[in-house]
């Protein structure tokens, strides 16, 4: 890693040198029962780049964001964040990431200046992060609601409170499942630049999302995964060539390469003769 000292006398900030494995997942498999939600996965995110894990409803994408924040236990398979396995060692894992889930679990009884304050202490961060909490408070827009129990907020702007949670610690390696649920445009595209200014200080991502108009415009390389299973990886151009067809859009790449392309266009020539002009 790569530490970088600020003149102004603020912590000093730790980076990732460039190219370095972050992630790195190997023939990763997990049951519930006798259902298989992830079968023998394999990929690897490096510093500097946002990976997108894209897939259907239930194809095992926050199963298995769940295992690697050290959540979940694999049934086999290998885990490493950071060349630390979080069944292992857990703790150190969760030191190293900035978490936020797809469904949003926060003390609600708590203010949000009470959760940063708890998150702070918990964390043993330093007086300077105030500078940080205000400057993302302030960005999110939700001075307004600071002193207001979590429970009373909307879902957006918990939303936002999870995200500034997310990043208290500065942590090399974001992990995002859906996180731009619930945000209006100007919260939305505030944070993509924060994803931004992120990975040019040498971090990483790995982005859990449906919308593919984001997934295309934000990520390096992409992992597409169906029943637990890795069908297509790659940069987007890289995409397009797989499935000869250039120009495509990721949309189009997505639904090729999990082989939905024909039902949906099976579908929607139903839904024309069911809701087309008599």
């Amino acid at each position: 890693m790569l530490c970088l000292v600020k003149s102004s006398g603020r912590p000093t900030r730790c980076v990732l040198a460039l190219s370095e494995r972050v992630i790195q997942v190997k023939g990763l498999v997990k049951y519930f029962g006798e259902v298989i939600a992830v079968n023998n996965l394999s990929f690897e995110v490096r510093s500097g780049e946002v990976y997108g894990l894209l897939g259907p409803n239930g194809a095992g994408k926050t199963t298995t964001v769940k295992i690697i924040c050290g959540l979940l236990k694999p049934t086999s398979g290998e885990v490493k964040v950071f060349g630390i396995s979080p069944v292992d060692n857990p703790i150190e894992v969760k030191k190293r990431i900035g978490y936020v889930p797809e469904d949003v679990v926060l003390y609600e009884s708590l203010t949000p200046r009470e959760l940063f304050e708890f998150i702070s202490s918990v964390r043993n961060l330093s007086m300077d992060v105030s500078f940080k909490i205000g400057s993302l408070v302030d960005a999110f827009n939700i001075r307004q609601y600071y002193d207001s129990p979590i429970a009373t907020l909307s879902t957006g702007t918990k939303q936002k409170v999870a995200i500034i949670a997310a990043l208290l610690h500065d942590p090399p390696l974001l992990v995002l499942d859906e996180p731009l649920r619930g945000l209006d445009v100007r919260s939305s595209k505030i944070f993509k630049e924060l994803l931004s200014i992120h990975i040019e200080n040498g971090g990483a991502v790995l982005l859990s999302t449906h919308i593919m108009e984001l997934a295309e415009h934000l990520c390096t390389r992409v992992g597409i995964i169906d029943k637990g299973r890795l069908v297509a990886e790659g940069t987007v151009d890289e995409l397009r060539q797989l499935i000869h067809k250039a120009g495509a859009s990721l949309e189009e790449i997505f639904l090729k390469t999990t082989e939905q392309e024909e039902e949906v266009a099976e579908v929607v020539n139903m839904l024309r003769e069911a809701f087309g002009r008599k």
